[in-house]
């Protein structure tokens, strides 16, 4: 089996996960995690990328994604 290549640090997310209030945390729930931060940064992005294009930019703001987040 291959490994999966993540856009975003596991260590990172482990680091959330132990601020949040987790003792310990396995290799799975960060992949897990991770998986399910990388769907919904996607939608995000997705939608603010459409709100910039609306607005007739090519650039993605601060407030394109605020809006999006909503």
């Amino acid at each position: 089996m291959g490994r999966k290549i993540s856009t975003i640090p596991k260590a990172s997310v482990a680091r959330i996960l132990m601020k949040a209030g987790a003792k310990r945390v396995s290799a799975d729930g960060v992949d897990e995690f991770t998986d399910v931060l990388i769907d919904i940064a996607m939608k995000i992005s997705s939608k603010a990328s459409q709100i910039a294009k609306h607005a007739g930019r090519k650039t993605v703001h601060e407030g394109d994604v605020k809006l999006a987040a909503k």
